[in-house]
């Protein structure tokens, strides 16, 4: 591969990956607002930004370097990687699903403290 061709492949990525970060930004404020006429551009605008990048991603020369890459094994390191991370999602899960009755036991424990030691006004 030339070095033109590295830049070309490096620079579609680049847009590709921000095309998909702005359009699930959108969805995102598509989700958390309360107006109808916003949420619904917001929308819009992000399904259009994911077809936009899925154009991108279809192109001839997209399509070998994706062959490319296929054949190379990354998938594998690939499949690691995201079965990591989704066992650190669920390990942090479990974590924060136990440690929140703790918090909430010392949060009231903090607060009858705090009660006690305050002057009864009659």
């Amino acid at each position: 591969m030339d070095p033109r061709q590295t830049v070309s492949v490096v620079a579609n990525f680049l847009i590709i990956v921000g095309l998909v970060i702005y359009a699930f930004t959108l969805f995102a404020e598509y989700e958390s607002r309360g107006r109808w006429a916003k949420n619904m551009t917001g929308l819009l605008a992000g399904i259009g930004m994911m077809v936009l990048a899925i154009a991108l991603l279809l192109t001839p020369a997209n399509a070998a370097t994706i062959m490319q890459i296929a054949h190379s094994g990354a998938s594998k390191v690939l499949l690691w990687v995201s079965t990591g991370l989704l066992l650190a999602a669920i390990a942090a899960f479990g974590a924060i699903t136990y440690w929140r009755p703790l918090r909430l036991l010392h949060e009231r424990k903090i607060e009858s403290d705090l009660h006690r030691e305050l002057p009864k006004i009659p």
